[in-house]
C-alpha cells in the first residue's frame, strides 16, 4: 500500500464532522483532510477556494508553429493550500468548455464512393469559455480536494490541434498530470512559471464521453502519478465507436459522423485555420472508404493497451446509450479483467447519461469512497464490494462479482420454418431496401417481406437472461452494391418497458454552489410505455472484411462464404412468455452506410447459427 499523504493524520475510524456542523479551524490546529465512514468530509470554504488558470507546457508541437502545444488548465483548490496544506486533484480534460462547430457530416448515402465533406476552418471561437459544466468542484473541493478543468489541444484557450484523442491529446493530459507531480513546467497569463506546490502528487482522472476517453488514453501511458480514473461512457476503442468489423457505422442518431467530425466540432482555438492540414489528414487516415483498421484508429486503441494501466478504473455504461456503444465497456472491462487491474463497474438502464443523474447521492457517496481510497490511502471497504452494480429495471439495482455473469453458458440456435430452435434447415432470401428502418421491419414478425428475415423461439417456459456477447454464423451469397450484413435480437412479447430518461421541473442541490457555479441540477426521472416488442441488441458486418478487419477482399457475386460476427454485448431478460426473435438484413439505416437498393443475400439456414450468451 503506498504511503499516506494526508497532511494531518486522518483515516477512516477517526472522529470527523458532518458538513453544516465544522467550526473555523482552531489557530492552533493546521488545516487538514478530515475522514469519517471512509469518506472525507466537507471542511474546507467552496465560496474562498482559489481560482486561477495556468497553461502546462506539452512536448508536440501539433499546429506546426515552432512552439511546444500549452494546454490550458483552470484549477480550484481550498484557500489553505496556500499554506501548508496539500490536497489530491481531480482532473476532467475536455474539448468542450469553448462550445463546438458545425461541420458538414459525411453523406451516409453511397452513390459511388463515400466523398470526403467539403469543410473550411471556421471564423473563430462559438463563445466564452465555461468551465461551470464540471460538478466535480462543487462536491470534492470542500471535501479537501483540487479539481482541474482542462481544455484538450485545439479546443478553448489551448493551443495545438484537436485529433480525436489522438497521441498529441493523450500528451497534452499527460503533460497535466505530470505538473502535478512535478515533471513539467506551467505558466500563467503573464509567463512566469507556476508550480503545483499544493499538490500531493495522486491524481484522479474523470468525465463523461470525451471527457471520460481522456482518462483511458492517458492512462495508457502510465503516467507516474495518475492512481485512477473515472470513465463514464468513455470510448476504449474509437474504432468501434465509427467502424464494426470492417463497415462504417455511426453513433445512434448521427449518421454520418465519423472520426474527423468529432475533431473539427470541437475546434474553438484561436486561429483554427491552422488546424486545417491536420484535419485533411486526419479524414484521410482514418479511411471512410474501405472501413479497414489502420494505425490511425489503432493509435486510439485504449482498450488494448488496458492490461497494463498502472491506474485503476472506475467505469459505467448505460444499456440504451447507442452513441458510446456497449462494446466500448465490455472490451475494457475484459482488458483489466484479464490483468488483475482494480476495477468497478456500473451498469444502468438510461442512454448517454450521468450516473450523477441516474442515481443522484449514492454515487457521490461511491465516488468519495473510491478517490478516497485511491488518492488519500484510505482504508475504507470500496475494494472489498461487488464490482458491479447493474441496474435492472429503473430504480432496482443489483450486485455482481463481475461482469457478464459467470453463469451465463453458449446456446447455439439453428434458423429453420420453424423458427429459433435446434436445427436449421432451407434457404432463404433478402432483398435489401436501404430505406427502411429496423424498428418498422421487425414490427410484424409473423407477415412475409422481402427486405428481411424474422425467426423467433417458442414462447419462453421461464424468465432467461442474457448476459455478454451474440455471435451469428452466416452462410450466404450476395449479389448487389451493399456489402452490409446486420443482425437484430429483439424481445416480442407485449410489455411495458423503458422509453426514456428525460427531465423534470424538480431540482436537487449535490454540492455548493457560487453565482457563477451552481452545485444544482434538474432532476431526471425513467419513463415508461408499452410496446409489443423490443430491440435488445444489434450487429453488422462488411462482408469484404470477413478475414480481417485490416484490409477488404472482395466477393464474387452469387459466391457463398461464410460470415462470422458479434453483436453488441449486452444484459437482458427475456420474461417468462416471450419469445427470443433474431432478425437478418443487409442495411441497418441508422446505422450503417446506405448503398443502392436491391442487392440480394441468399441464405444457407442449414450453416447459419446465433449462439446466445444464457443463464435461467
Amino acid at each position: 500500500m503506498r504511503p499516506s499523504l494526508l497532511p494531518v493524520a486522518a483515516l477512516a475510524g477517526l472522529a470527523g464532522l458532518v458538513a453544516g456542523t465544522l467550526p473555523a479551524h482552531a489557530d492552533t490546529e493546521p488545516p487538514h483532510i478530515v475522514v469519517k465512514d471512509g469518506k472525507t468530509q466537507p471542511t474546507f470554504s467552496f465560496a474562498d477556494a482559489i481560482r486561477e488558470k495556468v497553461f502546462v507546457e506539452t512536448d508536440v508541437d501539433s499546429d506546426g508553429d515552432g512552439k511546444r502545444d500549452r494546454v490550458s488548465v483552470y484549477i480550484t483548490r481550498p484557500k489553505e493550500t496556500d499554506g501548508r496544506l496539500k490536497v489530491a486533484s481531480i482532473l476532467e480534460g475536455s474539448p468542450y468548455f469553448a462550445g463546438t462547430q458545425d461541420p458538414p457530416y459525411h453523406p451516409a448515402d453511397v452513390t459511388d464512393y463515400p466523398r470526403l465533406a467539403p469543410w473550411t476552418p471556421p471564423p473563430g471561437p462559438p463563445g466564452a469559455t465555461s468551465y461551470s459544466r464540471v460538478y466535480y468542484d462543487n462536491y470534492f473541493v470542500s471535501r479537501g480536494y483540487a479539481v482541474l478543468a482542462a481544455d484538450t489541444l485545439g479546443t478553448g484557450d489551448s493551443d495545438g490541434c484537436p485529433t480525436a484523442v489522438g497521441p498529441n491529446e493523450t500528451n497534452g493530459m499527460k503533460s497535466v498530470v505530470e505538473w502535478l507531480t512535478g515533471k513539467a513546467t506551467a505558466y500563467d497569463a503573464n509567463g512566469r512559471e507556476v508550480r503545483a506546490s499544493w499538490s500531493t502528487g495522486n491524481v484522479g482522472m474523470a468525465g463523461k464521453s470525451y471527457d471520460g476517453t481522456l482518462p483511458l488514453a492517458t492512462a495508457a501511458t502510465r503516467v507516474r502519478g495518475l492512481k485512477t480514473v473515472v470513465s463514464i461512457s468513455g470510448v476504449s476503442n474509437w474504432y468501434d465507436e465509427y467502424r464494426a468489423n470492417g463497415g462504417v457505422v455511426a453513433p445512434d442518431g448521427w449518421e454520418g459522423e465519423d472520426l474527423d467530425l468529432h475533431a473539427k466540432a470541437v475546434l474553438t482555438r484561436r486561429d483554427p485555420a491552422v488546424c486545417a492540414p491536420v484535419m485533411h489528414d486526419l479524414e484521410k487516415k482514418m479511411d471512410r472508404v474501405t472501413g479497414d483498421y489502420n494505425r490511425t484508429w489503432d493509435e486510439r486503441n485504449f482498450a488494448e493497451s488496458a492490461p497494463h494501466f498502472q491506474a485503476s478504473v472506475f467505469m459505467t455504461s448505460g444499456l440504451a446509450d447507442w452513441n458510446v456503444k456497449p462494446i466500448q465497456m465490455s472490451l475494457l472491462w475484459d482488458g483489466l479483467k484479464k490483468a488483475g487491474v482494480d476495477r468497478k463497474l456500473w451498469i444502468h438502464q438510461a442512454a448517454h447519461d450521468e450516473p450523477l443523474d441516474v442515481r443522484q447521492s449514492v454515487w457521490l457517496e461511491t465516488l468519495n469512497l473510491w478517490f478516497a481510497h485511491e488518492l488519500y490511502d484510505v482504508r475504507n471497504d470500496i475494494m472489498r464490494q461487488p464490482r458491479v452494480d447493474l441496474e435492472r429495471t429503473p430504480g432496482n439495482w443489483e450486485t455482481h462479482k463481475d461482469w457478464p455473469d459467470a453463469s451465463a453458458r453458449p446456446v447455439r440456435l439453428g434458423l429453420s420454418s420453424a423458427g429459433l430452435g435446434k436445427h436449421g434447415n432451407g434457404t432463404a432470401q433478402i432483398v435489401d431496401d436501404p430505406s427502411r428502418r429496423a424498428e418498422d421491419l421487425a414490427a410484424d414478425p409473423g407477415s412475409a417481406d422481402p427486405n428481411r428475415l424474422v425467426y423467433l423461439t417458442p414462447e419462453l417456459t421461464k424468465a432467461t437472461k442474457l448476459s455478454g456477447t451474440a455471435q451469428i454464423k452466416l452462410r450466404a451469397s450476395l449479389d448487389g452494391r451493399s456489402p452490409y450484413l446486420s443482425a437484430v435480437l429483439i424481445d416480442y412479447g407485449t410489455d411495458e418497458r423503458v422509453s426514456g430518461f428525460v427531465p423534470t421541473s424538480d431540482r436537487w442541490c449535490y454540492g455548493d454552489s457560487i453565482p457563477s457555479d451552481e452545485g444544482c441540477r434538474t432532476v431526471r426521472k425513467y419513463t415508461t410505455g408499452v410496446s409489443p416488442f423490443k430491440i435488445v441488441t444489434r450487429g453488422w458486418t462488411d462482408v469484404r472484411n470477413r478475414d480481417s478487419i485490416w484490409r477488404s477482399t472482395p466477393v464474387k457475386a452469387g459466391k457463398e462464404y461464410t460470415f462470422t460476427w458479434p453483436m453488441q454485448p449486452y444484459d437482458y431478460v427475456f420474461k417468462k412468455g416471450h419469445r427470443i426473435g433474431l432478425m437478418l438484413l443487409a442495411t441497418d439505416h441508422a446505422y450503417t452506410l446506405r448503398y443502392p437498393a436491391g442487392t440480394k443475400v441468399k441464405v444457407d439456414l442449414h450453416d447459419t447459427t446465433l449462439t446466445l450468451p444464457l443463464t435461467p
